[in-house]
């Protein structure tokens, strides 16, 4: 454990990790630029989860390597955020569609309605 680990191992576990901060700090300016909340709502979801699962392969590949076998909490943690946030971003843009039709704001047409009248058209 007290031994360091081989320069290349150093230097590609870097990389991981600088790629999935790169790709977080992108979907954090996603979610400063883009106007809507539509707009808005995926791009930290979809690239916080692709930053997660970066970081994810560096914790499992340094843990793995400096402990004493595979280390799979990292795997789990990161199975745990690919689940659960694309599910709770389904349920906050639904809500958040039914809330604008509601309060008759312009949005997107249902896709079910959108579906139905190309049957009727053919």
């Amino acid at each position: 454990m007290s031994d360091a680990l081989p320069l290349w191992l150093d230097i590609v576990l870097s990389a991981l990790v600088l790629c999935g901060a790169a790709i977080a700090f992108m979907g954090s300016l996603g979610l400063l630029r883009l106007a809507t909340y539509f707009e808005r709502v995926h791009a930290p979801s979809i690239i916080a989860t692709m930053g997660c699962w970066c970081i994810m392969h560096a914790t499992l590949v340094y843990f793995s390597v400096t402990g004493n076998g595979l280390a799979l909490h990292a795997l789990l943690i990161a199975l745990f955020i690919a689940i659960t946030v694309p599910v709770t971003n389904i349920f906050l843009m639904r809500a958040a569609l039914f809330r604008a039709r509601r309060a008759g704001e312009k949005v997107p047409p249902s896709l079910s309605r959108v579906a139905d009248s190309s049957a009727l058209d053919s």
